[in-house]
Formats: structure tokens, sequence, C-alpha cells
């Protein structure tokens, strides 16, 4: 990768941002990034990005900053990474304030909860409030310090859910299911599949999909990430697996596009924001996914192969896009260290 210790004779894939205009890494395989010291400042593209991908095969680099920051050239870009600042300069978590509010603390100076802790009063809020505040981040600051993501699933609501994806990206798990085509009430889950911390795992009806199993691999997921999850998928989970446990934050991928103009299904969105799939996958969507598990229970094991293989390109393609996503809203709600 230029600037980022690439690989002799491995050359990049890259993505075009629609929103930002720029282009960044292709996901492929991946450079994992680790950092000693958590910066204060974000700019540039890879604001959120811990893990930048170059092809064909994984290569591992650690890469180390004395300083609050580290910078790389890319395409012609110079960047600074930087890691979760996001969630410790959210005050819309503390009973009400909202976004404007918000916005007039870090206007005033007071970019992150240890800039409020610091001040013994604030302009606006009683000594009462204040002390009531003073209290809530502390206990915001203690789960974040044991990495406690639930505490923050009531904190926030559900569309700010994305400002935990930063912190907690490296415990999320990206999730997407097929079903036989009908109703929950009626029709059956098919297929489940489920990505994070570079592994997927697939759960198929009648091999390995089971309530037990699923709890199994949620229970680790600190967030979970889908796209019309909300609507779709962890309905229709709950509906055929009735004691599923699902107490993690969520972001559905599909209202945050929504909130950045950007409209359509999963599919049309990917191609928007440049993300690829295998030739023989495009043009595929859910009602190729029925007749795909259709065509396996007549015995056909090669449509069970691209089904599977239809599914992992859904939950796969979770992750870049999250990363795309979650940096626009963060210019879009104006904190301080992107403008």
């Amino acid at each position: 990768m230029p600037g980022l210790d690439q690989p002799r004779g491995q050359g990049l894939r890259q993505m075009r941002d629609p929103i930002l205009g720029q282009s960044h890494v292709k996901p492929w395989s991946l450079v994992t990034c680790h950092w000693r010291m958590e910066p204060r400042e974000v700019m540039s593209h890879y604001a959120f990005s811990t893990r930048m991908r170059v092809a064909p095969r994984p290569i591992h680099r650690t890469l180390t900053c004395s300083k609050s920051e580290i910078k790389a050239t890319i395409s012609g870009h110079t960047i600074t990474v930087t890691l979760s600042t996001m969630l410790k300069s959210s005050f819309i978590l503390l009973n009400g304030i909202g976004e404007a509010t918000e916005r007039r603390f870090w206007d005033a100076g007071v970019r992150t909860w240890q800039d409020f802790l610091g001040l013994q009063d604030l302009p606006g809020l009683s000594t009462g409030r204040k002390s009531l505040y003073d209290g809530e981040l502390r206990a915001a600051a203690e789960a974040h310090e044991a990495r406690d993501a639930r505490y923050f699933r009531a904190k926030l609501k559900a569309r700010d859910h994305w400002r935990l994806y930063p912190t907690f990206k490296t415990g999320a798990v990206y999730l997407d299911i097929e079903t036989t085509g009908a109703s929950a009430d009626v029709g059956e889950v098919t297929v489940v599949g489920l990505y994070g911390q570079e592994k997927m795992t697939t759960l198929i009806r009648g091999e390995s999909l089971t309530e037990t199993r699923l709890n199994e691999e949620l229970s680790r997921a600190s967030l979970l990430v889908t796209f019309f999850g909300s609507g779709f998928d962890l309905p229709f989970l709950k509906a055929k697996f009735p004691g599923l446990t699902l107490d993690q934050p969520h972001i559905d991928l599909c209202f945050a596009a929504r909130r950045l103009k950007l409209t359509g299904g999963l599919k049309h969105i990917e191609a928007e924001c440049g993300i690829e799939r295998d030739t023989d996958l495009r043009g595929l969507d859910g009602w190729d996914a029925v007749r795909l598990w259709q065509a396996y229970r007549r015995g056909d094991e090669r449509a069970r192969d691209l089904l599977v293989r239809y599914n992992e390109a859904d939950v796969r393609n979770l992750e870049p896009l999250a990363e795309l996503l979650v940096e626009r809203l963060a210019r879009q709600a104006q904190v301080p260290w992107l403008s």
C-alpha cells in the first residue's frame, strides 16, 4: 500500500466514494494497524478505519505511533488515521441533551467527556444538573473502559448507535439472513450469515442452524450491524427463534444510508459506493436466494454453494459500507475534529 508498507508486486483495487469524491482501498485482504495512544483529532477519509485492505493475500503489519496520530499517503491524499473519539465526544447520551445542545458544547470548546468533567460549571446548566451529568459521564467512561457496548444500547437512540462503531467495531458482528420467501408466520430461515473478527460463519437450515448455536454466536458480539435488519432480519429471527437474545446495540445501515440521501437496496447502495461483488454474484437478489434454496432441496449442491456465497457477499460487504457511512454521519453531525 503506498505509504503503508505495500508488498512488492501487489497493487491496490480502489473504491470510489461518491460522497467524498475520493478513492479508498478495495476491501480484500487485511493489513491491521494498531496504535498505542488514542488520538484526539480526526481528519480525512480514513477517520475510523483501523483496517486497510490490500490484494491478494493476508499480510499483517503493526504500525505504532509515538505521538497522537499517524499519517500516510494513499493515492496522493495525506490522511490521518485515528481511533474511537466519536463516543467520548457524544453528549446526546445525557438525559435531556439533544444534538443542538451537544453542538453548543462543542462550539464552546467542551469536546469530550473529559473536557466536561474538568469544568466546575457550564453556562446554561444549573449546579444540580451539572452534578447529575458528571455522574452520568463517569458511569459512561467506566463502561467505555470496560468495553461494555451493551451499556450504551439504552443510552443512545437506535438512530445514533452508529456513534458506537469506531469504539466497538472490533467486536461487531455483521448479519444477514435468507428465507423461503414467505412471511415469518409461515416461512422459514434458510441461511444465517455472520461475519466478525475476520471470521465468516454460515448457519444452514437442517444442518447447523439452531437457536442454541445462534445464541452462542451472537453472545460474543458487542455490536450488531445489518442492512434493514430492524425491519426484516431481526424480527424474522425472533419469530422463528423466540429464545434468541439480541441485547447488543444495533446499527441498521439501511436507515443510516437514508440519512445520507442514499436510497435503494443493499446492492444498489453498494454499486453507488463502488463496492464490488464476484461476477457470478452480480444481479442476484433475495428472490434468487429463494430459488437457489428450492433447487438445493431438490438435490442441486451447486445451488447450495452459490446461495452460501451470495449470502456471504451480503454479509461481508456490510463492513466497508459501515466504514463509509459512519464517517459520513460524523461529518454530517459536524463533530469538531472533522470540521
